[in-house]
């Protein structure tokens, strides 16, 4: 009943606020006279277009998952179940894993314009008539994509080489997306006159993608075109019931044979570099510097864990760009101002940013280490050492990617050397206490029975991380927020801080720096006493 509790209220308060949010925003284009509609239709087709793209990359990854990669495939396929079944049954849970978080936090965009618009009947009708065929769809075209790879390509490289094709995917996706150019809604004087700007934001996306279908079904039923609005819904429902049956005709000819040569013998493309740890970690005792290669060694053989570091690279790169072309000149506020804000705001960003990474390789490492957690309970570490070397472990990599981020992104910002300094330095203490968190949350709240870390992210534990993370870097920038501005105020104006101002500055960064401390100590010394116990949750 208490995880009852806490997911439901911060999904439910999550959901409001994207409701509250898509409406207020959509009640101020309507007052905007002329064009205020033609920039909420634009901005459901950019949204339609995010959506889909997310249900398909999320497809692609959930579909290799399930299809090939789960360790209960080998008694499924043993079972007297033709292959068709078997292939149909995964292929639901896969588009149900895949797809339920963007069906549940795009229900309250749809809402909000029905609110606006004051629609009928028909367009809540049709709202579930949208979704269910575009995760279908997104789902279909992601398993047949996943099932002719797997015959193309050879089986002895083919989970290595489709890490690859996920991140041009993901690329491919993301230029898809840039190409719609959303920063048109906010900068008129790129075009030369007022018609060719509302011509620009009317623009309809290409008829072939089924986000267009979607938008024009929404659309013809909230301006109560019911006909017209039932004529599209039947392309996505015509649409998905084709992919079904192609995928079922797939699956009977070539899913067993794929399935069999994945399980072939696998040559890595890259391999580990663990070689030269020996002599490089020769000063640790024999079983701590075993524990340090053991770790190096189980993330680089899981190629479904490096890979995924191509992708976090792509993500960094689309978030340098944002920033890149952020037009701070044609804003109102005068442009110091506003490049030093965007830097402070930048830190909690980053930090986010690295929850998240944090999250997918941290928390789950105690949890990716399965049945075979005995070995590290019979080995001769202790918890305490054992923790700590997965701390260690990734704190470097981790540090390393939020410097790059923020330092990149103030040189982006041309800001002040006074916000560069704080916001690396800020960084550099966030970060120790991020991956602790992670470390010592996944420790006290394991998943020895997942079938891969995603599962464990997602569990309650996750959960927890997630939230106190957040409110442990919100605290900080908080703590930072009121002396950083008078410093910067006095750096920028000239003016003398009296000496009450500097005891209330340092006394926000000493309790900024004992958050981090403890952000470090508590979560981990509540791990190891939790693994150290043997409590329920450490033999989930």
């Amino acid at each position: 009943m208490l995880k009852l509790a806490v997911f439901g209220g911060l999904g439910t308060l999550f959901w409001m606020g994207i409701f509250v949010v898509t409406y207020r925003v959509l009640r101020y284009f309507q007052r905007v006279e002329g064009f205020g509609d033609v920039l909420a239709f634009k901005l459901l087709s950019m949204v339609l277009v995010t959506f889909f793209s997310l249900l398909v990359f999320s497809a692609i990854l959930t579909s290799l998952s399930k299809l090939y990669l789960s360790r209960d495939l080998l008694l499924v396929h043993a079972m007297p179940v033709s292959r068709e079944r078997i292939f149909l049954a995964r292929w639901l849970e896969s588009t149900a894993d895949s797809s339920w978080m963007v069906v549940v936090y795009a229900l309250p965009v749809f809402l909000s314009y029905g609110f606006t618009y004051r629609a009928d009947a028909v367009y809540y009708a049709v709202i579930p008539l949208v979704i269910v065929p575009l995760c279908l769809i997104a789902s279909g075209i992601s398993a047949a994509l996943v099932m002719l790879a797997v015959v193309v390509l050879p089986a002895t490289r083919v989970r290595s080489i489709f890490a690859f094709l996920g991140l041009a995917v993901l690329i491919l996706l993301y230029f898809t997306f840039r190409m719609l150019r959303p920063e048109r809604l906010v900068d008129p004087e790129a075009f030369t006159t007022v018609m060719m700007y509302l011509q620009n934001l009317s623009t309809p996306a290409s008829p072939l993608l089924p986000s267009t279908w979607a938008y024009d079904a929404l659309r013809e039923s909230l301006g109560g075109n019911s006909l017209s609005a039932l004529f599209h819904t039947g392309l996505l429902l015509s649409a998905s019931v084709f992919l079904t049956l192609l995928n079922l005709m797939l699956a009977g000819s070539i899913y067993f044979p794929g399935f069999s040569n994945t399980q072939a013998a696998m040559i890595r493309l890259i391999q580990s570099p663990s070689g030269g740890l020996h002599r490089l970690l020769g000063f640790l005792p024999n079983a701590t510097r075993a524990f340090v290669i053991k770790e190096v060694r189980t993330f680089w053989r899981d190629q479904t864990q490096w890979s995924q570091l191509f992708l976090i690279a792509a993500l960094i790169v689309i978030y340098l760009y944002n920033f890149s072309v952020l037009p701070l000149e044609k804003s109102p506020i005068q442009t110091v101002y506003l490049q030093n804000l965007f830097s402070f705001l930048n830190m909690g960003l980053a930090a986010f940013v690295l929850t998240a990474i944090t999250a997918r390789f941290g928390f789950s490492t105690v949890s990716t280490e399965g049945p075979a957690f005995w070995i590290v309970r019979s080995a001769p570490v202790s918890i305490r050492t054992y923790l700590w070397i997965k701390f260690w472990i990734y704190l470097p990599p981790l540090l390393v990617l939020s410097e790059v981020l923020i330092v990149c992104t103030n040189i982006l910002l041309q800001v002040t050397p006074f916000m560069m300094g704080l916001s690396t330095i800020t960084l550099l203490f966030l970060t120790p206490g991020v991956i602790a968190m992670g470390i010592g949350m996944g420790a006290a709240y394991p998943d020895f029975t997942a079938e891969n870390p995603t599962q464990a992210v997602t569990s309650f534990g996750g959960l927890l991380f997630m939230i106190f993370s957040a409110a442990y870097i919100g605290a900080v920038i908080v703590l930072e927020a009121g002396p950083v501005y008078t410093l910067f105020m006095s750096d920028l104006k000239g003016f003398r801080i009296p000496a009450w101002q500097w005891i209330w500055i340092y006394g926000s960064f000493s309790v900024a720096g004992l958050l981090a401390a403890l952000a470090i100590w508590l979560p981990m010394r509540m791990g190891i006493q939790r693994l150290e116990a043997g409590t329920p949750s450490g033999h989930k």
